[in-house]
């Protein structure tokens, strides 16, 4: 598995900021200056000393080789089409993106909590709601469960870092939060030899992080060991007005099998594209920089205005690359959603 950002062309390699230089005074300045650099010039940055436990993150590491070894019964037990808030496993090739079929098996879970959805409520009101675990792995829940909780918290405080290094007070972005955050525990298997009827080696394709506002992934068969990788997502590029771009990446697999987990750090589904662009004047003198044309072409719904929520347009996203759930749960805007491109 090969992590490929489309990043602009000025910079030679992810940047790497240590929190630890926020707890002194004196290296604060230096950590923010970094952050600052990373946010509005690349997009991608490696995280050190998290603070993250090594437990939590070592227990989740060996639950995923569990949970994908289990037998594929289990695993079918828990599959996202049993989900209108499309929580659950997926197979490989069940996901595309871009239109082109990924070639990966993941299982996706989020903050405990209770579907409140009612007729008559707004659509993608229906996206909050429980998890799906695996009778034959019990011990996933709590596994999961730790890693959300900590992941929470060390992406609180990158926000309120975040927000200090673009001259805002800390609390600035907090309010954008959802209360529920998701996360995927992915597997790429291994790809044979490429020949010109092989299958395509898209782990993932081309694509903006569209499920939450920062992204903080681990590469639980990592290259950066004890770090986490962030990027942002299109929530994040709207709200800053551009200046900190959703870079664009993708995922090639490769003949050796990879495991890694995205932590998506939630969005108030209620957000309108008014509300996110309040900060539009503190951002208007900073400029929005040069994006790829490939960038400039990838499906994004909230950025571009085609709907007014955010829930709206995560709902769109879900039902694009679950097709089967948009059919089954949300027929009502199901050909809306796929051919309004």
């Amino acid at each position: 598995m090969r992590l490929e950002t489309m990043a602009p062309s000025h910079f030679t390699q992810i940047p790497t900021v240590d929190l630890a230089l926020a707890k002194n005074p004196a290296t604060l300045p230096m950590l923010l200056q970094d952050l600052r650099h990373a946010v509005t010039d690349v997009g991608f940055l490696y995280i050190t000393n998290h603070e993250v436990p090594d437990e939590t993150i070592n227990e989740l590491k060996e639950a995923l080789h569990v949970l994908f070894a289990l037998p594929s019964q289990a695993k079918q037990a828990i599959v996202l089409e049993n989900s209108p808030h499309f929580l659950g496993y997926s197979g490989t090739g069940n996901e595309s993106t871009g239109g082109k079929v990924d070639q990966r098996e993941q299982a996706e879970f989020a903050t405990e909590l209770t579907s409140t959805w009612r007729e008559g409520q707004p659509l993608y009101k229906r996206l909050r709601g429980p998890n799906q675990w695996p009778e034959a792995f019990p011990d996933l829940q709590r596994i999961v469960n730790n890693y959300i909780q900590a992941m929470t918290s060390l992406s609180e405080h990158f926000l309120r870092l975040v927000a200090q290094a673009l001259s805002l007070p800390r609390e600035t972005f907090l309010p954008f939060l959802s209360d529920q955050h998701r996360l995927k525990l992915v597997h790429y298997p291994a790809l044979p030899p490429r020949d010109k009827d092989a299958i395509s080696n898209q782990g993932v394709g081309p694509h903006k992080d569209s499920s939450g506002w920062w992204t903080f992934l681990l590469q639980a068969s990592p290259p950066e060991p004890d770090t986490f990788v962030a990027n942002i997502g299109q929530a994040f590029e709207v709200v800053t007005d551009g200046v900190c771009k959703a870079t664009t990446h993708r995922v090639l697999s490769g003949p050796h099998e990879r495991f890694s987990v995205p932590f998506f750090q939630g969005v108030r589904r209620d957000l309108t594209k008014a509300q996110a662009r309040e900060l539009t004047g503190h951002f208007a003198s900073l400029g929005t920089g040069a994006e790829s044309d490939e960038g400039q072409a990838i499906d994004s719904a909230f950025l571009r205005g085609k709907y007014d929520t955010w829930g709206e347009t995560q709902l769109r996203t879900k039902i694009r690359s679950h097709r089967t759930n948009g059919q089954n749960f949300y027929p009502e805007v199901f050909e809306q959603y796929i051919h309004d491109d």
